[in-house]
C-alpha cells in the first residue's frame, strides 16, 4: 500500500516554459489520458480538485504515472513546484487511477472510424504521440474533410508555443509522407 513516505515524484520542464511534468513511481491514470482545463470538470476526482487549489495551476493533464500541470506565465515556479508536490504526496496514496472519463466511458472504437481517419490516427499514433506524451501532452484528431485535418492539442501541448510552429509542421510533414501529400493540419483550440 501506498504511503505519503513512499511517494516518489521527480519535476521535469517541458518544451512548453508554462508546463512542469510530475513523474512518479506509480500510476495517475492506468488506462488513457485526462486533461483537466478548469476545476468543474474534475467531476468529484479529488486529485485534480485539490491541485486546482494551488495558485497559478491552469490546466492538468493526467497520463500513466504523470501529471503535468500548465501554470499561469506570472507564477513563482518555485513555490509552484513545492505546493504541487505536497498535494501529490498527500493524495496519491488514496487516488484511483482506474477512474474514467466520460469521453472514455462512450469512446468509440476506431474501428467504426472511416479508413482515411482510421490510417491518420495509426500513423498519428506510430510516429508523432508518444513525443507528445512524453511531453505532457497529446493530439486529438477532430476532423478530415477536402485534405484539411483538424486536431486538438492537449495537456502541455494545448498552450505550447512550437505546437502551432514546429510541431504542427512536423505532423504535417510525417502525414504528408505517409498519407496525403496535400494534407493541411489545421490546429483547433
Amino acid at each position: 500500500m501506498m504511503t505519503t513516505d513512499t511517494v516518489l515524484i521527480r519535476v521535469q520542464p517541458t518544451p512548453n516554459p508554462n508546463a512542469l511534468k510530475f513523474v512518479m513511481n506509480a500510476p495517475v491514470k492506468i488506462q488513457g489520458k485526462a486533461t483537466f482545463s478548469k476545476p468543474s470538470e474534475a467531476g468529484g476526482l479529488r486529485l485534480a480538485e485539490d491541485l486546482f487549489v494551488v495558485d497559478g495551476v491552469r490546466q492538468l493533464h493526467f497520463f500513466e504515472n504523470v501529471v503535468t500541470v500548465t501554470h499561469a506565465e506570472d507564477a513563482d515556479v518555485d513555490t509552484l513546484q513545492l505546493e504541487i508536490k505536497a498535494v501529490l504526496q498527500t493524495r496519491m496514496p488514496a487516488h484511483d487511477p482506474n477512474f474514467l472519463m466520460e469521453e472514455e466511458k462512450k469512446q468509440v472504437d476506431r474501428s467504426n472510424l472511416p479508413k482515411d481517419l482510421q490510417r491518420i490516427e495509426m500513423i498519428l499514433d506510430e510516429t508523432v504521440r508518444m513525443h507528445l506524451q512524453g511531453d505532457g501532452g497529446d493530439l486529438e484528431v477532430l476532423k478530415y474533410e477536402n485534405h484539411k485535418l483538424e486536431v486538438r492539442y492537449q495537456g502541455a501541448c494545448g498552450t505550447c508555443p512550437s505546437s502551432v510552429g514546429a510541431t504542427l509542421d512536423a505532423i504535417q510533414g510525417i502525414l504528408r509522407e505517409q498519407f496525403d501529400p496535400e494534407i493541411e493540419v489545421l490546429p483547433v483550440m
